[in-house]
This record gives structure tokens, C-alpha cells and sequence, in this order.
């Protein structure tokens, strides 16, 4: 998942206006991010605007009593991991930069899958117009 904020804030000075940032996990629908300083907090959704939806299949999902998401990849969804990760416990610090390079190399391939299907999608559409 990619966010922006919808407008320049004086609260949140940790996040640059108009720059894309991912979202690591959802908990209680607030988005946990990598701000501007690296720390990885949660931020009220209603801030951002999503700019790609997709959360990765890899991200454990479940529902709390009043119906609120949480999500997050494997690794990091065990409880006190980002407790630990403040503490900074170097498992914790570890696992979290192996866990956010693992998503961005697999980020990268879904996109590039969805570039070549669409220029292959292109490719046929030409043929098509030039044999009519």
C-alpha cells in the first residue's frame, strides 16, 4: 500500500507534502509508516489519500470486535515486535529492514508483471488496428 497526505500539516512535520510513503501494516485502520525520520508509527488514515490499495497477500489480516483491520506481514505481527523495535533490540531492528526488503523486491516484481501485461495488451491491440 502507497499514501500521500491529502494536505500539508504542522503536526505531523515527519512527513514531506506530495511524497508517496508505504504503509508496513494497518492496526486498529490506522496506517503504520516509515516517516521521513525512519520510524515506523501509526498515523490516523484519514490523513492519507491511498494511492495503490494493494496489500501483499503475505500480510496476516484480522478483524477486531468493532470490525477495525489489522494487517501485517508475518514477521512483524507477533505481539511487542514494535516495542521491541523502539528498544531497539537487534532482532527487532533486523528483522524489520529484512521484512521492508522482501516487500519492495516483491513490489517490484508485481509491478513489473502489471507493466509487461498492459505493453503486451498494447502490443496485441496494434496488431489488431493493423490487420483491420
Amino acid at each position: 500500500m502507497r499514501v500521500r497526505l491529502k494536505k500539508p500539516t504542522r503536526r505531523y512535520t515527519e512527513f514531506t507534502f506530495g511524497n508517496v510513503y508505504r504503509v508496513i501494516g494497518i492496526e486498529a485502520d490506522d496506517y503504520r509508516i516509515m516517516n521521513d525520520d525512519g520510524q515506523p508509527y501509526l498515523y490516523p488514515a484519514k490523513l492519507f489519500e491511498l494511492i495503490d490499495r494493494h496489500q501483499p497477500e503475505s500480510w496476516i489480516k484480522r478483524y477486531g470486535e468493532d470490525g477495525e483491520m489489522y494487517a501485517y506481514p508475518h514477521e512483524l505481527s507477533r505481539p511487542g515486535f514494535f516495542e521491541d523495535w523502539f528498544e531497539h533490540k537487534r532482532s527487532a531492528l533486523a528483522t524489520l529492514e529484512l521484512t521492508l526488503r522482501r516487500e519492495r523486491e516483491s513490489e517490484r516484481k508485481r509491478v513489473t508483471k502489471r507493466q509487461s501485461a498492459q505493453t503486451s495488451a498494447q502490443t496485441r491491440s496494434r496488431r489488431t488496428v493493423a490487420v483491420s
